[in-house]
């Protein structure tokens, strides 16, 4: 009799438990969290349903993005569901995250100083005559090979060239040292906040300690040799040393070690991704490839040297369409985060302060009311005047990523001498892509490689 009432009052209770468990995330915030917050007592958090205790909504991120492999379908249920009318919608994703950031005049002097070091006219002309003679003898060398994986290849020579102008590492095995610690931090961007061994978010967090300290050494070692006296800016990691406010202060070691490494980390992948894409589009569009061919082969016979300038690169429009149509598949960003500073107001609603802003990003890209036909590789959509709101692959206002027009140029530079000098061929045509951290083919891109 007793176990049957017991049997009987747990079965009753575990719909209210399971609803409740369903919904802790909205109690919690919506009642408790809106109540605290406002001295009006007429809170009104958006739509959107924020899932189960600490987990929130993450299973069916992970469902959808690591196992569907359909991003596109998660992001549009719940637009279609919550955010259609307001264009936002309350979830709970990745945890309680904590975001470090530089703001106010000290953002803008860094922002500033870093655009001027990487993305202005006269350093893009450095860069780029820096960069080919790796690009140039690494596609000599694969046709040696014929059958590589590109992306890997490629890390190798992007890597290379970057650890060299911001920070002159030398390639060996100081290099590939570092390039396995941003390796490690690149793959917790999007994992769970579990700061536990054995979780990919703890190795993440391991690498990236394991790289301030790494250049922690060298910014010991070059104060060490340089002494009291001023030095003339060599790399990235020397300037940022240098640089200095109004007063004459210059950044903290932590800020240094922060910018350098945030740098680094910007350019490790996404440019290497971008042209992994590029590749595979190429291949499946001969006819924009023919067309991308011709436009360089024309600037390649009216030129004696084999290094190419970037004013030239930065001049041909069906090359940078073509890179920009990549980026904008690509979808390095598939979303960024911003974090709310205080209390706001929008279209009716109230956004907390401390509350994670998620704007996805790979929606403004494959939204059909941006572009037709969102998912087909057409480089001639960019013949008319683009809405700068529709693409966002480098973020907007004064957190833009300040090395856009390197990125840019790099794969242009290196899509000049693939197109004029070699022809490739997938060895999977339909190689299965991963979504997570970021969008990748699952193969790296195996490929034939020869000389036209």
């Amino acid at each position: 009799m007793a176990m049957g009432l017991w049997s009987t009052v747990v079965i009753g209770l575990l719909p209210p438990v399971g609803w409740l468990l369903w919904r802790w995330n909205d109690v919690w915030y919506g009642l408790v969290m809106a109540t605290l917050r406002s001295s009006k007592g007429d809170t009104k958090l958006p739509p959107g349903k924020m899932g189960l205790p600490i987990l929130g909504d993450t299973i069916s991120f992970l469902w959808y993005f690591k196992f569907l492999r359909r991003p596109d379908d998660y992001i549009n249920s719940k637009r279609h569901k919550y955010g259609d009318g307001i264009g936002m919608y309350k979830t709970h994703l990745f945890g309680k995250t904590s975001l470090a950031g530089v703001h106010g005049k000290a953002h803008l002097r860094l922002r500033s100083f870093v655009s001027r070091s990487i993305n202005q006219p006269d350093a893009l002309r450095q860069i780029a005559l820096a960069m080919q003679p790796r690009m140039i003898s690494a596609l000599q060398s694969w046709t040696k090979c014929r059958k590589i994986t590109f992306y890997d290849e490629m890390k190798k020579v992007s890597f290379e060239n970057i650890g060299m102008y911001f920070a002159s590492i030398e390639p060996g095995a100081t290099l590939e040292r570092l390039k396995k610690y941003l390796a490690g931090v690149v793959s917790g961007f999007r994992a769970y906040p579990l700061n536990i061994p054995g979780f990919t978010f703890y190795h993440a967090l391991q690498c990236r300690r394991k790289t301030q300290e790494f250049f922690r050494e060298e910014l010991d070692k070059r104060r060490k040799n340089n002494g009291e006296n001023d030095q003339p800016i060599q790399d990235l990691m020397d300037g940022l040393m240098n640089i200095k406010d109004e007063d004459g202060n210059h950044l903290s070691d932590t800020e240094v070690l922060d910018n350098i490494t945030g740098i680094l980390l910007a350019g490790f992948e996404s440019t290497v991704v971008v042209t992994t894409w590029a590749l595979y589009y190429l291949a499946k569009y001969p006819n924009v490839l023919q067309k991308l061919r011709e436009e360089n082969l024309s600037l390649k016979s009216n030129k004696s040297e084999l290094l190419v300038t970037s004013d030239e690169i930065l001049k041909l429009e069906y090359t940078m369409k073509v890179v920009d149509e990549t980026i904008r598949l690509a979808n390095i960003a598939g979303f960024v985060v911003r974090v709310a500073t205080k209390d706001f107001e929008y279209q009716g609603y109230t956004i907390p302060k401390g509350w994670n802003v998620i704007v996805w990003l790979r929606n403004v890209h494959t939204d059909p009311k941006n572009f037709d036909h969102p998912l087909c590789f057409d480089p001639d959509r960019w013949n008319g005047s683009m809405l700068p709101e529709n693409f966002q692959a480098f973020g907007a206002g004064p957190r833009i990523c300040v090395g856009n027009m390197l990125a840019r140029l790099q794969i242009a530079m290196f899509l000049h001498h693939l197109s004029t000098g070699y022809k490739w061929q997938l060895v999977n045509p339909d190689a299965k892509v991963k979504y997570l951290p970021h969008s990748k083919l699952e193969d790296g891109l195996e490929i034939t490689i020869e000389k036209l």
